[in-house]
């Protein structure tokens, strides 16, 4: 399927502009942007104000950079050893300055400036005659999604977030709400974007979130706080309802991380980005739209090598062969490190290994396949959210309401494309043991979403990091949780500018 992605709205940053002043001699007209009076009349200002939304994408907070760094690094499956070293001390919880911009201050503001973008479609987009309602519909629905989605990060990374549900003005202080508070916001928007968005889009629209996107993202809302059996309602629809249809598994496992299959039957939501402009960052109609992700992650030599893998996953892979006696093929396309050319045959762009034998970085996403170097313009979609991630969340939700011995099967729908054996035949030891069933399950989640993101909501869900106890077990693979403290580093800090300027937020416990 062809891509769609949203290039900036010229004059967009207007969109902030307040009304205008009582005093006529003062209401003079700015020739050179649109204001909030001019704007917000037509069907397709509607319409470009929901793009607006999607091309924050694009900027350096979010998943154009940064989110990485909070998502993958910091969790134990990736660290930094960047010469940068404030950069990489964000991602070993050595918080010093809170308004670290490249590690806290830029995302949050990107958060609420996409949050914003959303509010704007939901105040005015009502007001607009639209000749087919359903397409108004979903306008709305899809802003919905997205200050869900946007809020549902927020929640994992700093969790007691002020939420804004309406078009902000310069002197706005709003209140600063609870975790579960933020949580229910989410699970709102979403239930009410999924009743609306169809189950897929044509493919110029290829893209924007369908109905079974927007029950992913509310299922793994609902697991973030043990609210199985809500997860598992959410759940149902991609996995045994009627979007079951839409989501299967792609043969080839390597599809989900390159330019070539991309918007396929795996994906349930990917972020849309081009190549097309080999431009700075920013807000412009031609700004760059690509990540950065490669760029940063790339090995010595190749990127900024700002971001590598942990080692202990190559082990892991190797734990267990296929049917046939041969490695997880999986291991091929999910990391770079020193054997990779002997037990695959494949170089690193084009070399053979040349860094320290107990080094790794993340394969998924990088562009290998066709470069011998990276940039800031890849092209390459980032799977937010892809089904056999769903499978190995339903299985887990399954075996949180005791139904250990059915959660097997969607366990083994993703083991089956890996051509490794049904877990029962692998693992008999575990039974029908939810505990036992939850461990393993943690490897494999590990083995088929390494590198995709996920792995540090997985750790706060399953209460890896809620004791010193199981804290020091993680610490036993990412010695970065040495500096990990209960209590404190489960969240980010706010940006503490945020908190001086707005007496309504105070600063997150520990910090």
């Amino acid at each position: 399927m062809k891509k769609i992605f949203f290039p900036a709205i010229l004059g967009l940053g207007a969109l902030f502009a307040t009304s205008s002043c009582s005093n006529d001699i003062l209401d003079i007209k700015n020739q050179n942007t649109i204001t909030v009076d001019q704007f917000w009349k037509t069907e397709d200002d509607a319409q470009r104000g929901v793009n607006a939304v999607y091309h924050m994408f694009y900027q350096n907070g979010g998943w154009n950079r940064w989110i990485y760094f909070r998502l993958d690094l910091t969790s134990d499956e990736g660290f930094s050893k960047s010469p940068w070293i404030e950069l990489g001390d964000w991602t070993r919880f050595q918080y010093i300055n809170y308004n670290f911009f490249e590690g806290n201050v830029n995302t949050w503001r990107d958060f609420y400036k996409a949050i914003f973008r959303c509010n704007q479609v939901l105040a005015y987009v009502p007001d607009i005659a639209f000749a087919d309602q359903q397409k108004k519909d979903r306008i709305l629905a899809q802003a919905k999604f997205l200050r869900a989605m946007y809020y549902h990060y927020a929640a994992l990374l700093w969790e007691n977030v002020p939420l804004v549900l309406e078009p902000s003005k310069p002197d706005d202080l709003p209140q600063q709400n609870t975790l579960a508070e933020v949580w229910q916001q989410v699970e709102k928007d979403l239930t009410e974007a999924a009743a609306v968005l169809p189950g897929s889009w044509d493919d110029p629209n290829a893209g924007r979130p369908t109905k079974g996107a927007a029950l992913a993202l509310l299922g793994k809302t609902y697991m973030q706080q043990h609210k199985w059996q809500e997860a598992k309602a959410a759940l149902d629809y991609l996995v045994t309802g009627e979007g079951k249809g839409y989501y299967d598994l792609v043969p080839n496992y390597r599809d989900n991380f390159t330019d070539l299959n991309e918007n396929n039957k795996e994906s349930v939501f990917e972020i849309q980005f081009s190549d097309a402009n080999k431009t700075a960052e920013g807000d412009g109609p031609n700004s760059n739209m690509g990540n950065n992700r490669q760029q940063f992650f790339a090995p010595r030599g190749i990127g900024w090598s700002d971001g590598q893998a942990r080692n202990w996953m190559v082990g892991e892979f190797k734990k267990e062969k296929t049917k046939d006696g041969k490695l997880d093929e999986r291991l091929r396309y999910s990391l770079f490190y020193a054997d990779l050319e002997k037990d695959f045959g494949d170089k690193v762009y084009g070399r053979s290994w040349e860094w320290d034998a107990d080094e790794a970085w993340f394969r998924k996403y990088q562009r290998d396949y066709q470069r011998t170097n990276e940039d800031y313009y890849s092209g390459v979609n980032f799977r937010v959210i892809r089904f056999a991630d769903i499978l190995l969340c339903y299985a887990e939700v399954l075996n949180e309401l005791g139904q250990t011995q059915a959660a097997y099967a969607y366990v083994d729908r993703v083991r089956e494309r890996a051509n490794l054996k049904t877990l029962e035949a692998a693992h008999p030891e575990i039974g029908v043991s939810k505990d036992l069933f939850r461990e393993r399950l943690k490897t494999e989640r590990e083995l088929e979403l390494c590198g995709e993101s996920v792995r540090w909501a997985d750790l706060k869900r399953w209460g890896d990091l809620d004791s010193k106890e199981a804290v020091n077990k993680v610490a036993a693979r990412d010695p970065d949780f040495k500096n990990f403290v209960v209590g404190k580093n489960i969240r980010l800090p706010l940006p503490q500018i945020e908190v001086e300027n707005n007496t309504n937020l105070k600063q997150n416990p520990g910090y």
